[in-house]
């Protein structure tokens, strides 16, 4: 028996365009409130969200089955995180801060069990393998595990087509606002500049074979984005879909 077929790798390397969501609650309840719109990711946010391992764990539970697929964003590439959040079900891993091949390299060996990489081995533990009902879970897990990697300065920029070329990527992300940030444009992702940015590095990710990624949170943003290229598109974050509902709300009743 093998590891459960990732359907977001799939879809990715079958050309579809995926619909998603950011999902920065931290608690299983809206993220599966937010499955019942029918996105096809939802980012599960431990960099900027207060997620800890067993939120992220909850969350992956609550989608288990559903046809939001579970996207793991982590703090950092650490090998240890990536290793503890791939044995609690996560099989899609979105990694910030990626500026060079030998770095998406390093991520890679992390997500794969020997002998080509380094993730450890004691998955009888791990709700990946259904603690153990999957007898054939290490030998078929590599290929089930879908990596995508965020390039959002302008040096990632510079080594974008070298981490294109890294096998074991399977996307890459562009994250418009620290990238507007550290081309000194903080705060203001629109500028000419990292517009310019932006459409240049979609289009060379949309020609490689990897998918090409982005969060957009203005409707005008996310069309423009995916007339450049962005195959996986992030449309909405929950918090702030809370927030303006709530304070357009109060609006309407203040007036």
């Amino acid at each position: 028996m093998p590891a459960p077929i990732n359907t977001f790798k799939q879809r990715l390397k079958n050309g579809e365009r995926v619909i998603g969501c950011w999902a920065g609650f931290a608690d299983p309840y809206p993220t599966e409130v937010l499955a019942t719109a029918g996105f096809d990711w939802l980012v599960i946010d431990g960099e900027h969200a207060p997620n800890d391992l067993r939120t992220i764990m909850a969350q992956l539970q609550v989608l288990e089955g559903k046809h939001s697929e579970g996207v793991v964003r982590l703090p950092i590439g650490a090998d240890w995180m990536i290793k503890q959040v791939l044995d609690v079900g996560a099989q899609t891993l979105l990694i910030p801060m990626v500026d060079s091949a030998e770095q998406a390299r390093e991520l890679v060996r992390a997500c794969r069990y020997p002998p080509a990489g380094i993730r450890g081995s004691g998955a009888a533990l791990a709700r990946a393998s259904q603690f153990a009902a999957i007898p054939d879970y290490t030998q078929t897990a590599n290929d089930q595990i879908c990596l995508l990697v965020q390039v959002e300065s302008a040096a990632g920029l510079a080594a974008l087509d070298d981490i294109l070329a890294v096998e074991g990527v399977d996307g890459v992300f562009i994250g418009p606002s620290d990238l507007a940030a550290d081309m000194g444009h903080l705060g203001n992702s629109d500028h000419p500049e990292v517009r310019a940015a932006i459409k240049d590095g979609l289009a060379r990710i949309a020609a490689s074979d990897k998918a090409a990624g982005i969060l957009a949170v203005s409707d005008g943003s996310a069309e423009t984005y995916r007339d450049w290229g962005a195959q996986f598109l992030a449309v909405g974050v929950d918090v702030l879909l809370l927030a303006k509902a709530a304070r357009g709300l109060m609006d309407e009743w203040r007036d």
